[in-house]
């Protein structure tokens, strides 16, 4: 095989111009493709502009006025909600997914593919064929007897076990030898001792994928704070878009400051777990 074909397209090893050329224009093109629709919602977030079929990848007249109008309008207030919802929802998923997989993976009890099978199919679910049924438990929290609907924490009660995250975990203990567990037993160790610093160590860069994954989908959820919030003051951000965007009186300069202020935490989250959750992906697919 030619040296030529070693690498993507065939094209970098060779130091010919037009090669150069074509590298280089292939890469601008990706790049516009990808970051040409966050750089026009920023851009649009600081511009004068309030014809939504004009977004341009430049302010057309910087100002701030956007923002002023979206505080005003209550964004950080519904910024503030989806944060509080996503940052004990994820802790709370993570340490259900992380203690139900260990159970699952490090366990022998009967029917314990039922359980693994009962899980994959909560996934296989829609949202919308769980919205009644998960509005009327809400409403009344069994044996609890509580109300959760118009309050943050009925957002947060359904999404503390997600099928995804506790499948992803059980593979990856799974993978953990035995006898490192058995070593730790002759130690002296005991199952707390077990888990916390033989086990989950070993999973780390699990814990960065179902991190990212489960951050997104918190974080991107509609439907369900749709169901729970009555009133304006329990809104979450992807709410409140659809509010601002409702509204005749708003243009769409502060729905887009909205927009990028809904797209930055997803951003940051990534570059937080990032190390994490390349080595998880990494790790799965060499598993695989």
């Amino acid at each position: 095989m030619s040296a030529n074909l070693d690498t993507a397209l065939g094209l970098g090893s060779t130091n010919r111009w037009w090669v150069k050329a074509i590298n280089a224009a292939v890469c601008a093109l990706v790049v516009l493709v990808f970051a040409g629709p966050l750089i026009a919602v920023i851009a649009g977030a600081f511009s004068e502009s309030r014809d939504p079929s004009r977004l341009s990848l430049v302010p057309e007249g910087f100002t701030l006025e956007n923002w002023v109008v979206a505080v005003d309008r209550q964004v950080l207030h519904y910024l503030g909600n989806s944060l509080i919802v996503v940052g004990i929802g994820l802790l709370l998923q993570m340490a259900v997914s992380v203690l139900a997989a260990y159970a699952l993976a490090r366990k022998r009890f009967r029917g314990a593919g039922v359980v693994l099978l009962l899980i994959l199919a909560t996934m296989m679910l829609p949202e919308e064929i769980l919205a009644i049924p998960l509005a009327v438990v809400l409403s009344d929290l069994p044996l609890l007897h509580l109300n959760l609907t118009d309050h943050l924490a009925g957002m947060i009660v359904p999404i503390v076990a997600w099928g995804f995250s506790i499948l992803v975990m059980t593979e990856f203990m799974k993978e953990v030898p035995r006898e490192l567990e058995e070593a730790a037993r002759l130690d002296g160790a005991g199952e707390v001792r077990i888990f916390w610093s033989v086990v989950l160590p070993t999973v780390t860069p699990a814990l960065g994928v179902i991190g990212v994954f489960g951050f997104t989908m918190i974080w991107d959820q509609y439907l369900l704070p749709l169901l729970v919030a009555s009133g304006a003051e329990n809104y979450t951000l992807p709410l409140a878009l659809r509010s601002l965007r409702a509204d005749p009186e708003v243009g769409i300069g502060v729905v887009l400051v909205a927009a990028a202020l809904a797209m930055l935490p997803s951003i940051l989250a990534f570059l937080a777990f990032q190390r994490s959750f390349m080595r998880g992906i990494s790790s799965g697919a060499v598993k695989g």
